[in-house]
């Protein structure tokens, strides 16, 4: 009992550490909260940032505000919720990636200041989520949950697979968290369990629940190795680079279900 008790509690204490680390949700004070495991719960996470994305979305309906405004103001509350967590990350990648002398591309992505090529990798992304959202007329809720858990599934798993670039850095201590794709595997079956919710509540679903798991898993590969295609490895900022694009890739495939 005190075992399943002492799990129970410490599930607790990094479901809390991991919404501090990754979100801006006001949340009480905890003394003694450790940040180590917090990447294996980013998935979880991701769903529930979209599902308080979906519940918003769903009252802007019902108070009757068109689909144009709701999509911008889903996105406004997505960099809110995340405090532009990933965002930065994906502004600095494209920064370092604009560098065409490789070994200063680390030195740029370091860089506190955002260059032209993060700005309108920035502006890119609002805009794709954007339009993606106005085009998604159905299941908007569900596709949001799905879009922010497969892309915080997608750092994982570039955790897992390629290399941590730097010594030290925001992002270092992730990959004593995930050290083998043993780790990955929870957070995938939370996953295809939002694929099997869908089934659930419709059974004329199941294109979309293929879908759904199809493209995220995909995506989530995808954009991680490329990343490591171009830079060899890892770090904390093409790790928020990979939420950010399989987020934006994720909602524009969806367009076309």
């Amino acid at each position: 009992m005190n075992h399943q008790y002492q799990w129970c509690r410490n599930q607790v204490l990094n479901t809390i550490a991991s919404i501090i680390f990754y979100t801006s949700i006001p949340m009480p004070y905890v003394e003694n909260l450790k940040f180590d495991e917090v990447a294996r719960f980013a998935p979880a996470i991701g769903l529930i940032i979209g599902g308080i994305l979906g519940l918003f979305d769903i009252v802007a309906n019902f108070l009757g505000i068109p689909v144009f405004t709701r999509g911008v103001l889903v996105v406004a509350s997505w960099i809110a919720i995340t405090g532009g967590l990933h965002l930065d990350g994906a502004m600095d990648t494209a920064d370092g990636l604009a560098v065409m002398d490789k070994e200063r591309r680390l030195e740029v992505m370091s860089d506190s200041a955002t260059g032209a090529f993060g700005a309108m990798t920035a502006i890119v992304l609002v805009l794709l989520k954007t339009a993606a959202l106005i085009d998604i007329q159905e299941n908007r809720w569900l596709i949001l949950m799905a879009a922010c858990g497969w892309g915080r599934w997608g750092q994982i798993l570039a955790i897992a697979r390629y290399d941590y670039l730097k010594p030290t850095g925001k992002g270092a201590f992730h990959k004593q968290a995930i050290r083998s794709y043993k780790d990955v595997v929870p957070s995938l079956i939370l996953l295809l369990s939002l694929s099997g919710l869908t089934l659930l509540l419709d059974r004329h679903y199941l294109l979309l629940a293929i879908a759904i798991t199809l493209v995220g898993s995909t995506l989530a590969f995808l954009t991680g190795a490329w990343f490591n295609h171009k830079l060899g490895g890892h770090t904390g900022d093409t790790y928020g680079a990979v939420v950010e694009w399989t987020e934006a890739f994720f909602l524009c495939a969806m367009t076309m279900i």
